[in-house]
């Protein structure tokens, strides 16, 4: 695992630091250690993590001026900070964990139980996700979000208004960060059970979940079961 830790005080960021390769052990590749915004995003454009460790006051610049376009990459996103106000924002855009200061090595390391457990939802529910559009951030609406569908190490998010977005980000890790209504119903599909209007059954032991009179999208065997009780 990648990491990258952006904290301005250099004693809390070597404490991170080594609080995260004594949890994570073997887990942990490389740590880097930046402490302001600009080098942060130079760094991540030259670089690639799996877990952003953020502050979000450094030297007197907002952290969540970033957090707003690094949310739509790849990597996940776990807030350090003592600005607990705003805590339910960071989470609407989709950060997996916010750890309010003075935090202890019990609290980061549930953040990390939620980083490696699957089907591990946040406290506060996402309500938005970013992507890169056109060079710039575009944030939608999971209200929005029809179903998704992996498109390798990325996922297409198919949209009510009939529009399709790429998320940077694999199905496994937006399944992380979404509201639990959004369920997997197959390895490369994930879909907002409320929006599933009937469950299809074949003969050869296929089914599918229609979600309109257009839209049917299959349900892996391994799923039908869970989702069966889920939906029912």
């Amino acid at each position: 695992m990648r990491i990258l830790i952006v904290e301005d005080e250099a004693k809390i960021a070597k404490y991170i630091e080594k609080l995260s390769r004594e949890l994570l052990g073997d887990q942990v590749g490389n740590i880097k250690i930046i402490p302001d915004l600009v080098n942060a995003l130079y760094y991540v454009e030259e670089h690639a993590i799996d877990l952003l460790l953020l502050d979000l006051n450094l030297h007197g610049e907002d952290g969540f001026d970033i957090l707003q376009q690094l949310v739509a990459t790849s990597f996940h996103t776990i807030i350090i900070s003592a600005n607990k106000h705003r805590a339910i924002e960071a989470f609407e855009y989709g950060v997996l964990d916010f750890i309010s200061k003075p935090f202890t090595k019990d609290r980061l390391q549930k953040a990390f139980e939620r980083l490696n457990a699957s089907g591990s939802y946040t406290p506060h529910p996402t309500k938005k996700l970013a992507i890169r559009s056109k060079g710039k951030i575009k944030l939608i609406d999971i209200h929005q979000i029809f179903y998704i569908k992996a498109a390798n190490v990325y996922a297409e998010l198919y949209l009510k208004d009939g529009s399709k977005e790429l998320h940077d980000k694999s199905l496994d890790k937006l399944h992380m960060i979404l509201p639990p209504e959004f369920v997997r119903i197959h390895k490369s599909y994930m879909v907002n059970l409320h929006l599933i209007k009937n469950i299809l059954i074949h003969q050869g032991s296929k089914y599918e979940a229609l979600l309109d009179a257009e839209t049917v999208i299959p349900i892996g065997r391994t799923y039908y079961k869970q989702l069966k009780e889920q939906w029912g």
